[in-house]
């Protein structure tokens, strides 16, 4: 399953008085992160460290992370982690942080910065992309009100209604469920609507 965030978001905290603000963008290329990073690092030119993490891809293909001064391995690399587990793709994090004085030791980073990028994603509102398939309907007048109701309580929701001599219905169907809608179709409605199947698309769901 592919995830995403829906919107990019910012988010701080104060750990050991040192702040922690994690911002995480959409970004399609390895291009538009690397340049995010960079206008996070003008942006934060006073901070101790701008630690980024990215993965782009459907299957995470393109992973990059950078510690940028703190201790090799406790801070980027968590964090690209908490995005692997999280299964959260084209998507870059940045977290910067203004030091406070009061030193973390190596696990204490690591958990600062997986933990700064976690509650980040928390606070995200996510979308998983799914590949749906066109479904359309067609059915005498009488039959419009029962398929309806029908397509409501199988979680689905109308994109079109054309009404002419009959009526032609449109509906959106994750591709890996249309075999079966289309079998519980016919076995509610006897065989009387027509079923057509057309394009395919992929589709942002709210998680």
């Amino acid at each position: 399953m592919t995830i995403r965030i829906k919107n990019d978001i910012s988010t701080e905290e104060t750990i050991k008085k040192s702040r922690f603000i994690c911002q995480l963008k959409r970004v399609t290329t390895e291009e538009e992160a690397r340049e995010f990073i960079a206008a996070v690092k003008k942006e934060h030119y006073k901070a101790n460290h701008n630690v980024s993490a990215f993965a782009i891809g459907d299957k995470q293909e393109i992973q990059r992370s950078s510690d940028d001064g703190e201790p090799s391995g406790t801070a980027g690399i968590p964090m690209l982690e908490i995005l692997k587990k999280r299964e959260l793709t084209d998507v870059v994090a940045v977290v910067t942080r203004y030091f406070g004085g009061i030193k973390l030791g190596a696990g204490g980073l690591i958990r600062a910065y997986a933990g700064a990028c976690n509650h980040a994603i928390d606070a995200a509102e996510l979308v998983r992309i799914v590949e749906q398939t066109q479904l359309d309907l067609t059915m005498a007048y009488p039959l419009f009100d029962n398929v309806s109701r029908f397509i409501a309580t199988s979680g689905l929701v109308i994109s079109d209604s054309v009404f002419t001599s009959e009526v032609q219905m449109t509906v959106f169907v994750d591709t890996d469920q249309v075999s079966q809608l289309m079998q519980d179709l016919t076995e509610q409605f006897s065989g009387k609507l027509t079923m057509a199947l057309r394009d395919k698309k992929l589709v942002e769901v709210d998680i």
